[in-house]
């Protein structure tokens, strides 16, 4: 028999919460909020898009549309500080690297007055290695997928990856 207590408590991360769970900010923070965190499984965050947005001066200025980049940045965020929060409260990454992205489709623009909801699941996880899926939708409508994957580092595992490769 399946009860109430067998489900998973989703949790929920405002904006200073985002804020201690990745290192980015304003203005590469393309994450407001995420909602429905399922331990390490899944989540959705959320993009409040405004007319503010600094590259929208330029992409385009008669037709303000979000870079598609920048989506599938905004699921990679999502899905670093879904990790991130899914470890031991002591540990804090200093980092989260974007290392891949496979199997991307851009469906529809994004604009100023879209609420972008970055559904990802996780695919994989090897040590601090995670591949997720994931759908960002407007309305409930997918305007961009891919299949992202990063790595969790500190400042001394970046300094001596850059030593090595730089």
């Amino acid at each position: 028999m399946n009860d109430a207590s067998n489900k998973p408590t989703l949790g929920t991360a405002d904006i200073m919460r985002v804020m201690k769970l990745l290192p980015h900010r304003f203005p590469f923070l393309l994450v407001d909020r995420i909602y429905d965190m399922n331990g390490d499984e899944s989540c959705v965050g959320l993009k409040n898009v405004t007319i503010n947005e600094p590259f929208f001066q330029g992409h385009f200025p008669q037709f303000p549309v979000m870079p598609g980049v920048l989506i599938i940045e905004g699921l990679a965020q999502t899905a670093g500080a879904l990790c991130v929060a899914s470890l031991e409260e002591g540990y804090k990454a200093e980092l989260v690297y974007f290392m891949g992205i496979d199997r991307a489709k851009f469906r529809r623009p994004v604009v100023p007055g879209d609420q972008l909801h970055y559904h990802v699941r996780k695919v994989r996880n090897r040590g601090r290695v995670w591949k997720f899926f994931g759908e960002a939708k407007v309305d409930g409508l997918v305007a961009a997928e891919a299949e992202v994957s990063a790595m969790l580092a500190d400042t001394a595992e970046a300094r001596a990856f850059a030593s090595k490769h730089g």
